[in-house]
């Protein structure tokens, strides 16, 4: 346990704890208002652990393991007491599964259950990322006042809504996901996870799509089935959408990312209405890392906010000061404030498709549009990015493979002769049409150096009907903050999916859960003065 925490403080650059002897009180019992019974984990020094500020952690992973070993212990060592709370139908509390749909309920009535204990002392702060981040949103808005600062990571309000977009289903996290929570209580489930996923990722060629889980699991998941029959706007997910709740929370929240997380969009949406609305005594505070969906930098970012502002409210002190906004950019590779989110000072700037694969802001000349054909039986395939899993490389990584492809068009600017800034919301206009009515958008920007290796910025999807007619497509890409180098180019791909982060478009029309037929398509891009496709970006020159 001790090497263990030695290991933690140096990867996560913690100070060094006032303890590393720990007491565990395992499987308290925490009533719900309807009778079942969730099960927690108390961790507190081994002597002195009533009054402290309480960590709480509501989690569907697990109160052991990496959980409690690289979130709450490091807390717990500097001066926290945690509550490890396990959600419902797992790890030994009452069911039935119901994921999302019943995190405030449940949150509410462990924040009640943790208040009454006797060890409970004055203060209580939400803590954890992913699926432990969108439990706190889910309470955020209604939490009693010992609740003095929320910390969700790589987390948002509606948590997987982006994720079930009718225009654009992201395929791959909410099914490995599903998959992810059958499987974990096995034994070695971790590792037994890892081993398996290429072939879960295989699974995902099942058609119908609906029989991909019995595929990989012998049997129907509820959760999965759910994510494929019910869009985003389903009344279906009503109760598991917080984001009208947003403007109405007034505990101070710090919230960290990464530019290639999975929640970012949403989580800046969250940002910018809690900074509008200011309801709290406190700011509130974004941080947003070169981190994907979980990294060992990412969880020491976290501690530290938990341990040097969460720790101060908690205990009704100043907490140091900071900008509202702390961001890394990338490209520069390095930290910077800012007053708000998005920054001020950067000015949108359409950079047009040209013929010839060129890229610039210039009107685009008349020219005839450029053509590729894409085929669900072979898709275009998601190369790195935004993803969750672990053997798939995610983030930046080299795109060569991927622009050598027939199906993926590509414009790219001449070298740049001074750093160009791109920090803030990019969008893309893309004039687009399909020999089928059904299809799809994907832009992506990446960054090409001086020897030519192009590694993605951000992206984002679209999906269109009525794509037999020429159709203005609007895409939504991931926010960023990025400079770009001197000598460095700027370049846009057009393709027509990214498999299976996004579910690939069989152009027929079926519904994705029963679609069994896979039709070809030619698709053509238009860069003329009557259709002038552009990227939108919002730039800052810099000498």
């Amino acid at each position: 346990m001790n090497l263990n925490s030695h290991i933690t403080q140096h990867l996560q650059k913690l100070a060094p704890p006032t303890t590393r002897n720990l007491a565990v009180e395992r499987d308290l019992r925490v009533p719900m208002r309807d009778g079942a019974v969730l099960l927690a984990d108390r961790w507190t020094p081994a002597t002195g652990g009533d009054g402290l500020p309480i960590a709480l952690i509501r989690t569907p992973y697990g109160r052991s393991g990496t959980l409690a070993l690289g979130a709450a212990k490091p807390l717990v060592e500097r001066g926290f007491q945690a509550a490890i709370v396990s959600t419902r139908a797992t790890f030994g509390s009452d069911g039935p599964s119901n994921p999302f749909r019943c995190e405030r309920e449940d949150g509410l009535d462990t924040l009640d259950w943790l208040i009454e204990q006797p060890w409970f002392g004055e203060s209580v702060v939400l803590v954890g990322a992913s699926y432990v981040g969108y439990t706190q949103w889910a309470v955020a808005d209604a939490v009693p006042p010992q609740v003095k600062a929320m910390i969700p990571v790589v987390s948002n309000s509606t948590f997987s809504m982006e994720f079930l977009r009718k225009d654009g289903f992201s395929l791959e996290t909410p099914f490995t996901w599903g998959v992810q929570i059958e499987r974990q209580e096995r034994r070695f489930a971790n590792v037994r996870n890892a081993l398996e996923e290429r072939e879960i990722l295989r699974a995902l060629r099942t058609l119908p799509l609906n029989q991909a889980d019995a595929a990989v699991l012998g049997h129907h998941d509820d959760y999965i089935q759910n994510a494929l029959d019910h869009d985003r706007d389903d009344p279906f997910w009503q109760a598991a959408d917080h984001a009208d709740r947003v403007p109405d929370i007034t505990v101070p929240a710090s919230l960290v990312g990464g530019w290639y997380d999975l929640f970012l969009p949403n989580q800046l949406r969250d940002f910018t209405t809690l900074h509008k609305t200011g309801r709290g005594t406190r700011p509130h505070r974004l941080t947003i890392g070169p981190w994907t969906h979980w990294t060992v930098e990412m969880d020491g970012v976290a501690a530290r906010e938990a341990l040097e502002w969460g720790m101060a409210l908690a205990r009704g002190e100043e907490p140091p000061e900071r900008a509202p906004v702390r961001l890394f950019v990338m490209g520069e590779d390095t930290w910077r404030d800012f007053p708000s989110w998005p920054p001020p000072g950067y000015a949108p700037q359409r950079f047009h498709l040209q013929p010839g694969g060129a890229l610039a802001t210039d009107q685009p000349a008349d020219s005839p549009p450029d053509s590729y054909r894409y085929d669900p039986a072979d898709p275009t395939p998601a190369v790195g990015g935004v993803r969750m899993w672990t053997l798939q490389k995610c983030g930046r990584v080299d795109n060569a493979g991927l622009e050598a492809r027939p199906d993926v068009l590509t414009y790219t600017t001449p070298p740049l002769d001074k750093d160009a800034e791109v920090i803030g919301e990019v969008s893309a206009e893309i004039f687009f049409r399909s020999s089928l009515p059904y299809a799809d958008v994907f832009v992506r920007l990446c960054d090409v150096d001086e020897k030519g290796r192009s590694t993605n910025v951000c992206d984002g999807l679209i999906s269109l009907t009525g794509s037999n007619e020429t159709t203005h497509a609007t895409v939504r890409l991931w926010p960023t903050a990025y400079r770009f180098r001197r000598g460095h180019r700027i370049r846009v791909q057009v393709s027509s999916g990214a498999f299976p982060r996004y579910d690939r478009n069989p152009g027929t029309g079926e519904p994705r859960s029963t679609a069994t037929r896979l039709h070809s398509a030619d698709q053509q891009v238009f860069h003329d003065p009557a259709h002038p496709s552009a990227i939108i970006l919002p730039l800052q020159h810099v000498s």
